[in-house]
């Protein structure tokens, strides 16, 4: 009597590598699921919920537009005297000082004396670009920052890269909103904080790339560049 082969004895080798490989991509995902919910719990922790005074002067301030709030809070930090002149980052082109200067009407003094517009930068690394210029022209070694909280981690990233040797003072403009309800109760939000540390990590990873000689892109727009210009919104930065 004639005996059949046993198929299943030649498929079995077969079988167990697709079992494995899939076990792997399971376990890696879930790993990168796991690694990034921990990055964002961190990335959270670093937003403060209340705002905080700066804790000592400094040379000069910044502030980054795009949030609501964040020049008033800044032009309050100059008229404390906490530092001597500011710059306002991402100005859109076709604003000028009067249009600045109708929305805080109790500091057309100061908007005329000690107040910078940079109107060139379009995004946070750019921010960062044109306030080492600015910084170095003045000669300034100190610098308090002010943007909104959600953003101030990624801001930090791009300025100490860009200036290393510039004694960073974070100031976290806190909105009326993340003080009104817990961001996990809105979905807006959350889909902010969300692309926040998803730009936020890309920020991190290129830095450390550059600081090992691998420039991923080149550090400003270069000169002469058609790209269109936008304002500085809460988007784009």
């Amino acid at each position: 009597m004639r005996v059949q082969p046993d198929d299943t004895s030649r498929q079995a080798p077969a079988v167990r590598p697709r079992g494995w490989l899939r076990a792997t991509i399971v376990a890696t995902l879930a790993l990168g699921f796991v690694g990034a919910a921990v990055g964002f719990i961190g990335f959270l922790s670093q937003l403060r919920g209340v705002e905080i005074k700066p804790a000592r002067n400094a040379d000069g301030i910044v502030v980054l537009t795009g949030g609501s709030s964040r020049v008033s809070d800044a032009m309050e930090l100059l008229a404390g005297g906490y530092g001597k002149r500011l710059l306002i980052s991402g100005v859109h082109p076709t604003n000028a000082a009067s249009d600045i200067s109708r929305t805080l009407p109790d500091n057309h003094s100061l908007l005329r004396c000690c107040v910078d517009l940079d109107r060139s930068a379009v995004n946070t690394r750019s921010n960062a670009a044109e306030t080492r210029r600015w910084v170095k022209d003045r000669g300034f070694k100190s610098l308090i920052v002010v943007t909104s909280n959600y953003h101030m981690p990624r801001a930090i990233v791009e300025l100490s890269h860009a200036m290393p040797d510039i004694a960073l003072i974070p100031f976290a403009v806190v909105g009326e909103k993340w003080r009104d309800e817990p961001w996990w109760t809105s979905g807006t939000t959350f889909r902010l904080l969300l692309s926040e540390y998803v730009k936020y990590v890309a920020a991190e990873v290129r830095v450390r790339l550059a600081d090992i000689g691998i420039e991923v892109l080149p550090d400003d727009q270069p000169a002469g560049s058609t790209a269109p210009r936008r304002p500085a919104t809460a988007q784009a930065n």
